[in-house]
């Protein structure tokens, strides 16, 4: 298995191309997802997608734009409204997990996203299962 990317290196080694093909691929699974499909209004699918990417982009080593637009990412507290369980947690992996067979990332790139996806979603549980 190749070695992770260091976080700040993945945006010089995908570009905002990389970026646009993984959350293109994640998003496209969305409308008609039945655990995260309703979480997301359709008519803000495409602004949801542009907010994640732009998040990504930043975060990884890329151009501050989300930053200077929408401030700072406060990811709990964005998300709080969103009845995020274990089960929505693991789909969303699941999804995003689909998506990197398509967007074909370096496998550097895509371990170190993987590993940023995987403590996040955990961490973004706010809800327990019932």
């Amino acid at each position: 298995m190749s070695p992770t990317l260091p976080d700040d290196q993945v945006y010089e080694a995908i570009g905002e191309a990389g970026f646009h093909r993984l959350v293109h691929e994640f998003y496209k699974q969305i409308p008609n997802d039945d655990i995260l499909g309703p979480m997301y209004p359709a008519a803000d699918l495409a602004g949801a997608e542009a907010r994640l990417r732009g998040f990504l982009i930043f975060r990884f080593g890329g151009p501050p734009a989300y930053i200077e637009q929408r401030g700072h990412p406060r990811l709990g507290m964005r998300h709080m409204p969103f009845p995020i369980n274990e089960a929505a947690r693991n789909r969303w992996i699941a999804l995003m997990n689909n998506a990197f067979t398509n967007a074909a990332l370096p496998a550097e790139a895509e371990q170190t996203l993987r590993a940023f996806f995987e403590h996040v979603a955990t961490f973004l549980i706010n809800r327990k299962e019932q």
